[in-house]
């Protein structure tokens, strides 16, 4: 999951629009207590996601999982938000504040993952507050246990749409699209099915999550394992440390060409003065 740094003025109206759209209207059933369900679909618009010259387009596949997620929901009797439910941008900030205003929700950001070596595959959750590891265990369980790709396990980090929710949130990377095989099933319609359907069962079924995680605990049948996770948080959210590096860069040019434009200036004065010096 690579994102990239949208101009101020494109994010802002790309909010607006998204924020205007009837995908973030709440769509209630009547069933499932009326539970609220946020899902976001990853990237969008211009974003497209993953690595420069990947060729299978992150934000298409996340919205057809984000959609097929929903319908398979709203059948439970959930009722459901979206973030997005066509190809649009939308902020960061503006997901976060979707999620957070709806109480007693919980929050699931459809990802796939990217790296530059090929053989790199498997399934991730992510997950920050302690409050949403029983989800990202349910959610991570259902997936790996329906899919064929490897286990990468759960891990805690701070991206920011999981740091900055109000509520239970996950963070879920369907498989790499930048591996052959895991880039292949996800051109499959019914590998994306089975993706939302593993992704509903995690949801539906993240009450019956131990309350302990202990490798020497014998779990009740019907019971998921609390998933042990890889503890992340020491590692910086790519667009903040991306950001950072760019304004240290700009200052770092910007000093640079000072410096230079200085030198240009005291060379110039000495041409002139021993020009000078020598006519006299």
């Amino acid at each position: 999951m690579k994102l990239s740094r949208p101009s101020y003025l494109i994010a802002a109206a790309a909010l607006a629009l998204a924020m205007a759209s009837p995908a973030l209207g709440a769509r209630r059933a009547d069933s499932a207590g009326g539970a609220t369900i946020v899902i976001d679909a990853g990237h969008g618009g211009f974003d497209r996601g993953g690595i420069p010259r990947q060729r299978v387009s992150e934000k298409e596949m996340t919205l057809d999982v984000a959609l097929r997620l929903r319908s398979i929901l709203e059948k439970s009797g959930y009722r459901v938000v979206m973030t997005r439910d066509r190809d649009v941008f939308v902020p960061l900030p503006g997901r976060v504040a979707v999620a957070n205003s709806y109480r007693n929700a919980i929050f699931v950001c459809i990802h796939f993952n990217s790296a530059t070596r090929a053989g790199a595959n498997g399934i991730e959750t992510y997950f920050y507050s302690r409050e949403s590891l029983p989800l990202a265990s349910a959610i991570h369980y259902n997936v790996v246990g329906g899919t064929s790709s490897p286990n990468r396990g759960v891990r805690r980090r701070g991206y920011y749409v999981l740091r900055k929710t109000r509520i239970p949130a996950v963070l879920v990377e369907c498989g790499f699209l930048t591996n052959p095989t895991e880039a292949r099933n996800s051109h499959s319609s019914g590998y994306r099915q089975n993706l939302a359907e593993n992704i509903a069962r995690g949801i539906r079924n993240q009450s019956a999550v131990a309350s302990r995680s202990d490798s020497g605990q014998l779990v009740a049948e019907g019971t998921i394992p609390l998933q042990p996770f890889i503890d992340q948080t020491h590692v910086r959210d790519p667009d903040i440390s991306r950001k950072k590096r760019s304004r240290k860069s700009s200052k770092r040019r910007s000093a640079k060409s000072t410096l230079v434009s200085s030198k240009g200036s005291e060379v110039a004065s000495s041409k002139k003065r021993s020009s000078q010096k020598t006519e006299d």
